[in-house]
């Protein structure tokens, strides 16, 4: 597996989200989830994400029994800052955000335990909270670092103004935000600059969006009732539509070159820079392997600027989070 530097770490390029694996996207089987994983050690994974409120807290669990005799070979990532009620198993329970340094405090103890470690490898504030300074924030998890119970810390969603505050009070290792073909805010909003700027590693989650961009996503109807899709508007049948229109000169060009559009998607994505490292999800084992694969996929500057120009983001259809999320997203 090829590796890209984040801070200290060195990871593989291409990371897993592992949201999916206990929450958000439909049933999951614990067992199948754990193969997943191990699938991922094989196959030179080192980089794993995850965070409090998925499942709530199921998955750090999954995580914990799953890398503990791995420990020394895997980078872990976990995230605090959402409210949420504990009870519900999908997006639903999220119920604001909490980045008070004894929440950050709190939160990390717990994801110790969870996440049977003595130590956290990098750790986000999931969104920023309106209602607490961001040095604040960043001033507890710095305190975490100093006490060696995390190594690195990194931000979610935020702006790039919120960055450089972040980071004049404590280095920042890494921003995650999404970022994909058709969610592609962080070039226009200076977001990308920051992070070069100040050399901080830039984390894409949903470089597939979500699986519509591997062309073998079912409609928004047929998706499981638990699923998080069924409430984000792209995903609805007006824009999925038009959507749809554009992931075909994915799906063109991936038999060009006979692979898969997954493939193609996440490549465009690894195209962007060395500092770039996605963190792809999959809940099943085909296809974490597809997504390894990408790294070996070449795009030639035809490719590129012809994906640039289908999915420019005048013409993708939507927007990519009901209004409740995206007050949270860019702060």
């Amino acid at each position: 597996m090829q590796q890209r530097t984040l801070a200290q770490f060195q990871v593989s390029a291409v990371g897993l989200g592992c949201m999916g694996l206990s929450h958000a996207y439909g049933q999951q089987d614990e067992s199948a989830s754990l193969a997943t994983l191990d699938r991922a050690l094989d196959l030179g994974v080192n980089f794993f994400d995850t965070a409090e409120v998925y499942g709530p807290l199921r998955n750090e669990i999954l995580l914990g029994k799953a890398l503990k005799a791995k420990r020394d070979q895997v980078v872990i990532a976990t995230k605090f800052g959402f409210t949420y009620r504990q009870e519900r198993t999908d997006f639903g329970e999220i119920t604001g955000t909490d980045g008070s340094p004894e929440n950050a405090r709190a939160v990390a103890e717990a994801s110790l335990r969870r996440l049977q470690t003595d130590v956290i490898d990098l750790y986000y504030l999931h969104r920023v909270d309106p209602a607490v300074p961001i040095e604040d924030t960043v001033g507890a998890m710095a305190r975490l670092v100093e006490q060696g119970k995390v190594r690195a810390i990194g931000l979610s969603e935020v702006s790039a103004e919120t960055l450089r505050r972040a980071h004049a009070t404590h280095p920042i290792a890494a921003l995650q935000s999404e970022y994909s073909l058709w969610t592609r805010d962080v070039e226009s909003n200076g977001v990308l600059d920051a992070c070069r700027e100040l050399g901080v590693a830039f984390v894409p989650f949903s470089p597939l969006g979500r699986g519509f961009l591997t062309g073998k996503l079912a409609p928004v109807a047929e998706l499981s009732e638990g699923d998080f899709r069924r409430s984000l508007p792209r995903f609805q049948p007006e824009h999925a539509q038009v959507n749809r229109e554009l992931v075909r000169v994915i799906e063109d060009m991936a038999a060009a070159k006979g692979v898969t559009a997954a493939q193609i998607a996440l490549a465009w994505v690894l195209a962007q820079g060395e500092d770039i490292i996605p963190i792809p999800g999959a809940k099943r084992i085909p296809h974490l392997e597809q997504n390894v694969a990408a790294v070996d996929v070449r795009l030639d500057a035809a490719d590129r600027a012809r994906l640039d120009e289908t999915f420019a983001p005048e013409n993708v259809s939507g927007s990519r989070y009901p209004a409740a999320l995206a007050a949270m997203a860019q702060k």
